[in-house]
């Protein structure tokens, strides 16, 4: 299933996306994607209704981000190997944890708005990974027991607040809407392998990124896996799993970053696209 949430901002309505790709009202009784509805028991739920026998929504609405809820945003920093080696560090040996405010979550295609001052700011096409299970301390082997979907993500980043400014990472990644999440969330029984994902990020019309999620140094169980040791995973949390190279930080011999009027489309295979417009802090 591909599950949408679609609306004016903060007045979002829970949807589901029929074979021919138009968006489709969810009855009554389901009033929002949340992390109930992503147990296996509401999935299970979703998966009786026929899309096709569901009321069409008309026109080309707003799309929100797919799921409500989140409790956080977990992100995982130089899980490709290709994109450690043009950030000039080291391949990590366990993940690089670091997290995202709930604030920075926004629409698929809303605008991205730079921090006030920001001079540094930066695209990062990665693999969504939305937990629809409690997880603690989970098995390697069943971590994907614990995955409700997958979705696209934009890991927004202001380089100079991020690395040049004392303290952690969180204040470069953080910035409202600085995780554009979607356009759905589609669930696990149509991504059967989610390390075998193409994936790309544009600039203005011009391939930036290109990657797969094959190249993942630490793939989706071991990250589930590895997470749920150091603190519980709960339905509707969001995993943001990394991003290959080519990120404006990386180009050389000039680094190339955001700036007002810029446009980013960012696309996982299977996972859909969103696009997002620059605008100043």
């Amino acid at each position: 299933m591909k599950l949408v949430r679609y609306g004016a901002a903060g007045k979002e309505k829970p949807g589901i996306v029929d074979a021919n790709g138009r968006i489709r009202a969810l009855p009554r009784k389901f009033k929002d994607i949340t992390p109930d509805v992503l147990s296996s028991s509401g999935l299970a739920a979703l998966r009786k209704l026929k899309p096709e026998k569901l009321p069409l929504v008309p026109g080309k609405p707003r799309l929100g981000v797919p799921f409500t809820g989140c409790a956080k945003i977990v992100a995982v920093g130089l899980n490709y190997s290709d994109h450690a080696k043009e950030a000039g560090m080291p391949i990590p040996p366990e993940p690089i944890l670091f997290m995202k405010a709930i604030t920075s979550l926004s629409g698929p295609n809303d605008k991205v708005r730079l921090l006030r001052d920001s001079k540094k700011g930066d695209w990062e096409v990665e693999l969504g990974v939305v937990i629809g299970r409690k997880a603690q301390y989970v098995s390697e082997a069943d971590a994907l027991k614990y995955v409700a979907g997958y979705c696209v993500a934009n890991d927004v980043s202001e380089r100079e607040f991020q690395i040049e400014r004392a303290g952690q990472w969180v204040k470069g990644k953080s910035g409202d809407t600085f995780c554009p999440t979607g356009p759905w969330l589609v669930t696990t029984d149509e991504i059967k392998d989610p390390q075998t994902l193409k994936m790309s990020l544009k600039v203005n019309g011009e391939v930036k990124q290109h990657g797969s999620t094959s190249t993942m140094i630490f793939g989706v169980k071991h990250l589930v896996s590895y997470i749920s040791k150091f603190m519980t995973l709960m339905p509707g949390d969001l995993i943001v799993t990394g991003t290959p190279p080519g990120v404006g930080l990386g180009i050389k011999p000039v680094p190339q970053f955001l700036k007002a009027g810029d446009t980013m489309e960012v696309y996982i295979e299977g996972l859909g696209t969103q696009t997002q417009q620059v605008v100043a802090g």
